[in-house]
């Protein structure tokens, strides 16, 4: 598709889009809790797809380029804006699976939900973007190293202490029951 599209088949770009539209903007909510900036940033990257499209490698999978982009671009957001917005509920539900089956346990995950949501959001802007590409994208260390940009020690250190912190975050929740345990490692 980027051979084609390199020819002007706009079609192929088209089909580029549709095909990682949805991890582009899924990655870029995480970031930036803003659905119109989460817009903005998918926009943002596909125009540096379409514009550099001469520069990328069509021997390599186009996934990292793409989510190196969207970190970028988000960070850009996250840092000129300096501020929180809406919550994101498509994170939090991926993080619980508890199935509901009675008001009482629907209360209870929804207690959950904010208060991990709380707890990723307090986490510093490096930790929550490696545990948010670790965790919910399924990227290896060696991959998240390559979209941020930085040795793969400083990803591992990123996500050892973003774990940590919010590990300490959720178990001195006192909104979370006994009974509620998240491992990850």
């Amino acid at each position: 598709m980027i051979a084609r599209t390199r020819q002007g088949d706009y079609a192929a770009f088209e089909a580029l889009y549709n095909k990682y539209k949805g991890q582009v903007y899924r990655t870029a909510l995480a970031i930036v809790r803003d659905q119109g900036a989460a817009e903005d940033i998918l926009q943002d990257c596909f125009i540096k797809v379409y514009t550099h499209i001469d520069r990328i490698d069509s021997s390599l999978p186009l996934i990292p380029w793409l989510y190196r982009v969207t970190v970028n671009l988000s960070y850009n957001w996250v840092t000129r804006r300096k501020r929180w917005l809406t919550p994101l509920e498509n994170v939090i539900d991926r993080l619980t699976t508890a199935p509901r089956t009675s008001p009482e346990q629907a209360v209870e995950e929804d207690e959950l939900q904010r208060a991990v949501q709380e707890a990723i959001y307090s986490l510093n802007f490096e930790q929550r973007v490696v545990l948010i590409l670790f965790y919910l994208s399924n990227f290896s260390i060696r991959e998240i190293a390559y979209i941020l940009d930085v040795p793969e020690g400083t990803v591992k250190s990123r996500l050892h202490y973003g774990r940590a912190n919010l590990r300490q975050k959720l178990l001195g929740d006192r909104r979370l029951s006994i009974g509620v345990a998240y491992e990850w490692s």
